[in-house]
């Protein structure tokens, strides 16, 4: 029998000390939507959606069973994709007020190289931006 694999990500979850905060900055600044859902004991969990992608968010303190061993705001490091220009990000960025923390650098992504810009969410998460050369 050949070993199973899996083949990607349905979501990620983010522990976050400011729920409103987060929400902000991912929506404002990036682009995503705020998808908030109901789960089977009638309460409101939130998440973001982008594409065909979701990041739950769990309130650090009250996260969700089951969760992580060690659920810390800030330990993320997560690179997303775009298809624009890191010139547009750049100036969408400054008049958001978004600290860019490094680039635009070269990098390598999953399936090449890339070319991305670095900022930190409310968190300090590491948010990197990348486009394909």
């Amino acid at each position: 029998m050949e070993q199973p694999t899996v083949h990607t990500l349905d979501h990620l979850v983010l522990t976050v000390r400011d729920l409103d905060a987060t929400l902000t900055f991912y929506t404002d600044v990036l682009g995503m939507a705020h998808a908030p859902f109901t789960i089977a004991d009638g309460s409101t969990r939130h998440a973001l959606q982008f594409g065909r992608h979701k990041i739950n968010l769990h309130q650090a303190g009250a996260e969700f069973e089951p969760k992580a061993v060690t659920p810390t705001p800030g330990s993320a490091d997560l690179c997303f994709r775009t298809e624009v220009p890191l010139s547009d990000w750049t100036a969408h960025l400054s008049a958001t007020k978004t600290r860019i923390v490094e680039g635009p650098v070269m990098r390598t992504g999953a399936t090449g190289p890339i070319r991305s810009l670095y900022i930190r969410d409310p968190d300090g998460n590491l948010i990197e931006i990348s486009t394909s050369l």
